[in-house]
């Protein structure tokens, strides 16, 4: 491994590395690589024409300053998403996590492969692999596809269990999971289970066997409910966001990237329902929505002007040009081997329920969910779309999920599960973990998807751990 930084933030030592992995793990396994053996196994996978054969996997390790030279047990945390990159901590309470996790772990934080510092993936370098790829006289949209797939939870999770032979001596580790980390930890549990002593997950046991389409038959009806909520709560928002919907629908308006805020644009504010304090957030968001500025609503919807500032809002909180990979892979994360073609499944859905039309009033926002208009519309998507198209229609994947070997799993698992979790929903994870070995739930409504960003999940699921001799084995690694 190459150590590239090591400096204090207040209240944490932090140390930064990165080293290099395959971009095409089939064939290939972390345990012979990590002992200098490349050869692969089987069929030799085509090569992506205009790829890379490896990447860069970057990951930060941090301790609490007093800890430096103690001889800590390792939890990696394996982040939500997908796309996004490993936390940038500014105190050991900036991420609420961590201030619990340093009192007992070094704490091992990467970002996953595409993302942050770990050859990061973008519109930009997406185009420039399509073109390398027509220069070579390939089909750039079949290579992009291709790529793409080598970014997935199969993936990640021999990129993790390689970081941890050569990274750290081949250490156990315990892994914490948040959000997608839960479909990552399930995955590594699947393939590598003796290198984990324990896992946490919080907000994330996937549904297995893995189904788009059910996910968001479950989805839609959690939206329209978290809808009706933040209007019971602020009323006068039924209107006014109906105003602004009226307004996007007589004319074209265009954000300022140049894109256009379409009802469907809007929709997607919903998105940030599933966080607390998201009602608030969207209620202050239309405050100040139209240039008038006084609150109230136009008497013409469709003449009146939308302020610049929430036209920048807007685009604030739907771009997604720091993590692109955010709705390129949203859907492909529930493709498992041989499966049947994604084909848009939010996307259909939505069509499916007529009270989420643009034009149904009361207006209803949408999940985390990602529509074949953001890949035409978006500027940073938008180099993405022809590779969509083909991934929406191709039924070969990795291999994700193992039930067998999750049912007969010996790694202490304890999941956080949201009752009232928009994005994961409840019933499916509770199916799951009833079907996963030496698992062990704690529902709660106390908190929202991003509990885990407080102090107190982490607390309690180290603390139940701790009481059930779970974590005598993780703790005895130092």
């Amino acid at each position: 491994m190459t150590e590239l930084a090591s400096y204090y933030v207040p209240g944490l030592y932090v140390e930064d590395h990165a080293i290099d992995v395959p971009l095409d793990w089939r064939g290939l396994e972390p345990a012979l690589l990590a002992m200098g053996i490349g050869l692969r196994a089987g069929a030799f996978p085509d090569a992506i024409p205009g790829a890379p054969e490896s990447l860069k996997l970057f990951y930060r390790v941090l301790c609490a300053p007093e800890r430096v030279h103690d001889d800590l047990p390792l939890l990696v945390f394996l982040q939500g998403g997908p796309g996004g990159e490993g936390p940038r901590p500014t105190s050991p309470t900036s991420d609420g996590w961590i201030a619990e996790a340093i009192k007992h772990f070094r704490v091992v934080l990467p970002d996953q492969r595409g993302t942050g510092r770990s050859s990061r993936v973008s519109g930009r370098t997406i185009a420039a692999l399509g073109e390398r790829t027509a220069a070579a006289g390939a089909d750039p949209a079949r290579a992009q596809a291709d790529f793409l797939k080598r970014l997935l939870a199969p993936s990640i999770v021999r990129d993790l269990e390689y970081l941890r032979l050569v990274g750290f001596e081949g250490r156990p580790w315990v892994t914490l999971g948040q959000s997608y980390g839960g479909f990552l930890t399930l995955s590594y549990l699947s393939s590598y289970p003796t290198g984990i002593v324990a896992s946490f997950v919080a907000g994330g046991i996937p549904h297995i066997p893995a189904s788009a389409a059910e996910v968001y038959a479950h989805t839609f009806p959690r939206m329209a409910e978290k809808t009706r909520l933040y209007y019971a709560r602020y009323p006068e928002d039924v209107a006014r966001a109906a105003a602004v919907a009226d307004r996007l629908a007589a004319e074209p308006v265009m954000l300022p990237d140049g894109s256009p805020l379409t009802v469907e644009r809007l929709q997607l504010l919903g998105s940030d329902f599933g966080m607390k304090p998201s009602f608030e957030r969207m209620h202050w968001l239309l405050d100040h929505a139209f240039e008038n500025a006084d609150g109230t609503v136009p008497d013409d919807p469709a003449s009146a002007e939308l302020s610049e500032g929430f036209l920048m809002s807007v685009l604030d909180r739907t771009t997604t040009r720091a993590n692109p990979l955010y709705w390129t892979l949203q859907e492909l994360i529930y493709a498992d081997g041989t499966c049947a073609p994604i084909r848009w499944a939010a996307s259909r859905e939505k069509d499916a329920q007529p009270a989420f039309d643009p034009s149904a009033r009361p207006l209803l926002f949408t999940g985390e969910a990602c529509f074949p208009w953001m890949f035409a519309q978006m500027p940073e998507l938008m180099p993405f779309a022809p590779a969509m198209e083909l991934l929406m229609e191709d039924t070969e994947f990795d291999h994700v999920y193992d039930p067998v070997r999750l049912a007969e799993n010996e790694v202490p698992l304890h999941a956080a599960v949201y009752h009232d979790d928009l994005y994961v929903d409840s019933g499916l994870q509770l199916d799951t973990l009833s079907r996963v070995g030496a698992s062990h739930a704690w529902v709660t409504n106390e908190f929202e998807h991003d509990g885990l960003h407080g102090e107190r999940v982490f607390a309690h699921l180290f603390e139940e751990a701790l009481n059930r001799g779970d974590l005598e084995r993780a703790l005895r690694t130092a």
